[in-house]
């Protein structure tokens, strides 16, 4: 996109507000914003707190997710760019997560390990990865129990083209 993708407006609304608003609606009462520009997430409404690692892509924001929500009885991550989500999916994603289950993640084509809800209590699971070496997300999936939750490729649908805008 030549641009940081949470501040691009899709319908009129930034992506990272929409993406945002989805999972307050879906039941998360609390969303922070991992990695980026402080200054202009936080200029857009939302809390932001530092990739747990910075340069190792999505798997040092999911370690900081986990970790921050340490306290909370799941963690929903999900990717900025993807402004169709709807609070229906999150919920789904967060009814997967039942007794016995690590992960609920999505499923379209194929797993979507970005965006799904896991146990806060793997940010030990996924530190240990990070120290190992590992920068793939599911290879750390591998290691645990997880459920695949359905959902609309549309409704997860990356927007990586400006032309991905208008569709």
């Amino acid at each position: 996109m030549g641009r940081d993708k949470a501040t691009l407006l899709f319908e009129g609304v930034p992506m990272a507000v929409r993406v945002a608003n989805s999972l307050r609606a879906g039941g998360c009462s609390t969303v922070v914003a991992v990695g980026g520009d402080r200054q202009v997430l936080g200029s857009l409404g939302l809390a932001v707190v530092p990739d747990a690692v910075a340069g190792i892509g999505p798997i040092g924001g999911l370690l900081a997710a986990l970790q921050h929500g340490s306290e909370w009885g799941a963690v929903v991550t999900m990717s900025c760019d993807v402004p169709r989500l709807t609070g229906e999916a999150v919920r789904s994603l967060l009814a997967a997560l039942a007794p016995g289950v690590d992960v609920a993640v999505a499923f379209t084509d194929r797993r979507q390990p970005v965006c799904a809800a896991w146990r806060p209590a793997l940010s030990a699971v996924v530190d240990e990865a990070v120290r190992r070496g590992e920068r793939r997300i599911w290879r750390v999936l591998e290691q645990l129990t997880v459920v695949e939750v359905a959902l609309d490729q549309r409704v997860l649908a990356n927007m990586n083209t400006p032309s991905d805008l208008n569709d």
